[in-house]
Order: structure tokens, then sequence, then C-alpha cells
């Protein structure tokens, strides 16, 4: 019976969302920020399932400095059901401490998480209650918002040294791939080390009902605040002016100060194919975060190396 229901999307209460539900796309997201020396790398794995339900993936690497991305199309990869256990041949291995990536010699990446602060233990995720809904077009979790790295990783002719870098994790997950529209953002390398900002929304629904929904987490030191959207009152404003917040006492200004972004891979998956260059990401933007408790600001801070992306799914 549960794994009938998860096979929806959904997750009981107190669920782990990490594992695989087996729904027509599983992305999951990495992402390495090193304050110190202003180095951005990010991973990527799409597990998804074509016409006839086997499956496939998708793997990238994408680095700042330099605008290097490297993708490679996978003919299988496993998944657990429970936790995190994901691998795809030799190309790609990873649980809830480390991560391996091979995906050619300009393509590699091999790091260990310690100290994480892993998603508290609540009745839901970062959904809220609608984590628990199924067949939701789309689902997000952040189940890693922050961690301190070990390793290298080498995108394109760099090799770049992750030793104290923090790392960040999400999944996101769907019936038919990427959503029609959709904006999402990350930052750490604030002033507080202990801050982390993660967002993600767009066009979301169940079956023929649609929706602009958003889910806006902000975590200082142990304690991780979530606004969702429309379950909380937070407006949301993204469009080329950038990406703006504010409810329940968080405000978020973004923008992406005019660098030019990374452009990434996103699955067609019943198609078994990738679309290349078609999510634009910037690696390194602005973000402005200010949190007021009680009509006192209890934390006001900028990051220059977040990531902020407007992007648009397979409409074909």
């Amino acid at each position: 019976m549960l794994d009938a229901y998860r096979r929806t999307g959904a997750d009981p209460p107190f669920g782990d969302p990490r594992g695989y539900h087996g729904v027509g796309m599983e992305g999951h997201y990495w992402r390495f920020t090193h304050p110190a020396t202003g180095a951005v790398v990010i991973a990527i794995l799409a597990i998804s399932r074509d016409a006839n339900g086997r499956t496939w993936a998708m793997a990238s690497l994408a680095a700042h400095p330099g605008h290097a991305v490297r993708s490679a199309t996978l003919p299988d990869a496993q998944a657990a059901p429970r936790g995190l256990q994901l691998r795809a041949g030799d190309a790609f291995a990873a649980d809830a401490r480390t991560l391996h990536i091979d995906l050619g010699e300009d393509a590699r990446l091999d790091v260990a998480f310690t100290d994480p602060l892993s998603w508290p233990r609540r009745m839901f995720g970062a959904l809220g209650p609608a984590q628990v809904v199924p067949g939701l077009s789309q689902y997000w979790h952040p189940w890693l918002l922050r961690a301190r790295v070990a390793g290298r990783a080498r995108v394109g002719a760099r090799e770049i040294d992750l030793d104290g870098a923090v790392a960040y994790a999400e999944k996101n997950w769907g019936r038919g791939g990427m959503p029609p529209a959709w904006w999402w953002g990350q930052a750490h390398g604030f002033d507080r080390p202990d801050a982390c900002v993660a967002f993600a929304g767009g066009r979301a629904g169940l079956g023929p009902l649609r929706t602009t929904a958003t889910a806006l987490v902000v975590a200082l030191g142990g304690e991780v605040q979530t606004i969702v959207r429309p379950l909380r009152p937070l407006r949301v404003a993204v469009d080329e002016r950038g990406w703006r917040f504010a409810g329940g006492g968080v405000e978020v200004e973004a923008h992406a100060d005019a660098v030019r972004p990374h452009l990434l891979p996103v699955p067609v998956p019943h198609e078994r194919r990738r679309l290349d260059d078609w999510a634009p990401q910037h690696l390194t933007g602005t973000l402005r975060l200010r949190v007021r408790r009680r009509g006192r600001t209890v934390y006001e801070g900028t990051s220059h190396l977040a990531g902020l992306e407007r992007g648009r799914g397979h409409l074909g």
C-alpha cells in the first residue's frame, strides 16, 4: 500500500521524500559553494522512465569560474525506495554522505559531507501538507540545507578544490518531467555561515487544476522556516527585474547581476532524451535576505554566490 501511494509522487506524514517514488522524472541536485575562493560547482542526476517504463538517466556537472557544462545520457540508473542510494553504472554513485561522478576526463567530482544540517524531522516536507497529496504535477524537497565538504571536482579545463566548501542538496519530481515554467534559487555565502536560503516555484497542479505555487525555505543555525504559497500568504514577483519574495517575516530579493547563465539540460522522460542548453541558471547572483521576528530584525545579509534560475520545460 505504501509503495503504491508513493508511486503517485506523494509521501506520508513523517515520510522521507529522498527515496525513489517511480514517477516519470526524479531529479537530484547538489550545489557546492566555496565562499573563500568564490567557486561554485553543481551536480545533477535525473532518473526518468520512458514510454515503456524503463529507467534511464541524465547527469550533469557545471562550475564557476568559467561556463563549462558537461552532461551525459545514461542507459540505466538505480535508486533505492528508502533513504538516498543512487547509482548509474560507473558514472554516478551517491548517498547521504558521499557523491561520485565520472562523466569523462574533464567531468569528475568526488566529495564527502560532514556536519550536516538535514531537513528537520517534521510531519511534512518543504511543501507542507501538499506533500501528502497524490498526483501533483511537481514536488520539491531540500533535504540537505548545509554540510561541510571535502573533495575535488574537474569541469572542463578547471580543477576545483572543494575542501571547506558548503553543500546543499534537494530533490524534485513529477509525472511528466519539468513544468512549463518555473523559478528556483539557493544561497549560502552570507556573512553568517549557518544561513541558507532555498526556493522553488512555478505552474503546478492536480489534474486539470493549475495554480502558481512557491515554497521558500530559510535556515538560520538549526532553525528552519518554510513558507508555502498558496497555503500561506507569500508575495511572489519573478520577472526580468529579479526574484522577490515576502511573507512570514522573511524578505528575499535576488538579481542575476547581468552574469551570463550556465545553460543546463533538462530531460524529456518519455522520449529517453535530453534538451541541452535549455535551463538558464546563474551560478553567482546576488541575494539579499532579511528575517524579522515580532517586529525585530534578527538577521539581514547578502550573498554574492546565489544560484538563480527562471526556466521553461519541454513544451513539445
